[in-house]
């Protein structure tokens, strides 16, 4: 198993940008975003669309995708946190294998500053990211226009 890492210095084909899209649109179960905003994310991690980018860590074995977890840089710090875990999804052959905390592990050695996530609180992964040191802070409240 190896875990490949993308980022504004090693980018990504577009094929490849599509087929990690598919992934995580096909493995992140009822919790999911459109295609179009994954994509998003990914393009933005890599810098091709205007950002300060972030990583896209694959976690592969002998050329199969087992996971694959996305961060985004935010350009704070203290008062928001560096990073937000946009995206984290697993093969669904592959779960209950211990490849989310492979990658949560190697995003916290990799990441420099804290790290955020918004999950649903009846996403049942919730569990996964406590285990690996998140805590509950904040209540999201959203005005979507």
């Amino acid at each position: 198993m190896i875990i490949k890492t993308f980022d504004a210095y090693s980018k990504l084909s577009i094929i490849g940008i599509n087929s990690l899209t598919n992934f995580l649109y096909e493995n992140s179960g009822d919790f999911r975003d459109s295609k179009s905003a994954i994509k998003k994310s990914l393009l933005f991690a890599i810098k091709e669309i205007s950002g300060l980018g972030g990583y896209i860590f694959v976690l592969e074995d002998k050329d199969e995708i087992l996971g694959v977890l996305v961060i985004n840089k935010t350009g704070m710090n203290e008062y928001l946190p560096e990073n937000i875990l946009v995206y984290l999804a697993i093969n669904k052959k592959y779960r209950s294998h211990g490849i989310g905390d492979k990658l949560i592990n190697y995003t916290l050695n990799y990441c420099k500053g804290d790290i955020a996530i918004y999950i649903n609180k009846e996403n049942p992964e919730l569990r996964l990211f406590e285990d690996n040191g998140f805590k509950s802070r904040n209540i999201e409240m959203r005005l979507t226009r």
